[in-house]
């Protein structure tokens, strides 16, 4: 099967260089181990504990571990140790702070060992205060796909260069690199159904089949992972109501959180209903989109918004049929959801910029605010092909309330090309976000 190209891969390979422990965190099927293996030496150690055989062999004896370093001989160049789902077995962080504080004592930087640890899961290491190092660590985060990741979806008579002199009118998004083995293009239309893992992405000839196998796939993760393993990882006691719970977040994905109304419906109390929230940022299958904190406007709303991370995951845990009809029953919100994520993935990478949304009780809103060195971005998100300035609206007014920190909005739409709305609003076509 052809290996693809990650925008997070030039970065990583990068900073493993660095003699520090390298902690790689996602959600289950994002590519972590694929990407891992892909860029550490091919003589580097792995050891992967969802084999149970192994994770038995040093969970019940995690000094197991330094006994074995220790009887490795010695090398001129660094040597990579690379622990798989080492959430499994939390003890091992303790024994690699032992032998990398032992080290750093004793070996130059170029010599020493880069030990890189990836997880699916931060729960049980939140649970058991399990040190994840602090000063010895740089923690890593991957996400499904992002656009970058796929060859660009450029339409007929397009000027190319336009596309290839800057990646995007966001200009903080603007000089992103260019990938030379991305995933096969993929509608908007698709990406929206069967979300961005990149199982989703692999075309059906590589998988040696004609028939598309995603529906089953994404219906398989959702029983086996999100359900079989957050009851392992957790000691949840009403499975029933959380599964509920699970499907009401899933249905409410993208919208404000209302704790009250899913814990009513979900038949739980709403701390518990803000726990399995938790729960869920904890597993990395989701993630909070908080109030926009830097409006005059006394009736701006504070509560933020919840998304999960994948859209495709989001449908098959909310049980909506995964088929076109699906997404044009109400493409308006799903569209809305898919840029929110979109921008929080390519902004995590960046990590030098927030992402925000800001509504008023009165209905003024702008679905999403980057902010980067004080400079605003706001973006409103509009399933049409044909924006006008009635969509620029709320943008103009959030331009003039904050003319000393921003001077232009963006509307992310379906529109063939870019487009000036206004003297301050440009419409930006989905595939050039």
């Amino acid at each position: 099967m052809q290996l693809y190209d990650r925008l997070y891969a030039s970065s990583f390979s990068h900073k493993i260089s660095h003699p520090f422990v390298h902690i790689m965190f996602g959600t289950r099927q994002t590519g972590k181990s694929t990407l891992i293996r892909s860029i550490i030496p091919p003589e580097s150690l792995v050891f992967d504990f969802s084999n149970p055989s192994q994770r038995l062999q040093f969970a019940t004896n995690p000094g197991r571990f330094i006994d074995m370093y220790r009887a490795l001989p010695s090398s001129e160049s660094p040597r990579f140790i690379f622990l798989d789902e080492v959430q499994s077995v939390p003890e091992l962080f303790d024994a690699v702070q032992f032998l990398y504080d032992e080290e750093k004592r004793s070996a130059p930087d170029e010599r020493r060992t880069r030990f890189i640890l990836c997880g699916s899961s931060a729960r049980r290491l939140r649970r058991t205060g399990t040190n994840l190092l602090p000063g010895r660590s740089i923690l890593h985060h991957l996400y499904p796909l992002t656009s970058i990741e796929y060859q660009p979806f450029i339409p007929a008579g397009f000027p190319v260069e336009t596309l290839y002199g800057s990646r995007s009118l966001v200009p903080i998004f603007k000089d992103e690199p260019r990938l030379v083995s991305p995933f096969p293009k993929r509608t908007l239309e698709d990406r929206m159904i069967y979300g961005e893992l990149p199982a989703m992405a692999i075309p059906y000839a590589e998988r040696g089949t004609n028939a598309d196998p995603r529906r089953e796939l994404l219906r398989s993760y959702v029983a086996a992972y999100i359900e079989e393993e957050l009851h392992r990882e957790t000691q949840i006691r009403e499975w029933g109501p959380f599964l509920r719970f699970l499907s009401l977040a899933a249905y409410e994905s993208g919208g404000i959180m209302n704790f009250a109304g899913i814990a009513k419906e979900s038949g739980l109390s709403a701390p518990t209903v803000k726990a399995h929230y938790q729960l869920l940022e904890d597993m990395f299958l989701g993630f909070m989109v908080p109030a926009f904190s830097g409006s005059s406007r006394k009736t701006a709303l504070s509560t933020p918004r919840f998304f999960f991370i994948d859209l495709g995951l989001r449908n098959a845990a909310a049980g909506l049929s995964l088929t076109p009809d699906t997404l044009l029953a109400n493409p308006g919100p799903l569209f809305e959801q898919w840029v929110g994520i979109e921008l929080y993935k390519r902004l995590s990478y960046l990590g030098d910029s927030q992402l925000s949304y800001f509504r008023t009780a009165g209905g003024a809103e702008v679905d999403f605010i980057i902010e980067q060195s004080g400079i605003l971005y706001p973006i409103e998100v509009k399933w049409t092909e044909n924006p006008t300035t009635k969509d620029a609206r709320h943008l103009e007014s959030f331009l003039q309330d904050h003319r000393d920190r921003t001077s232009h909005g963006y509307i992310v739409c379906r529109a063939p090309y870019p487009l000036a709305v206004s003297n301050t609003v440009t419409a930006i076509p989905w595939w050039l976000l």
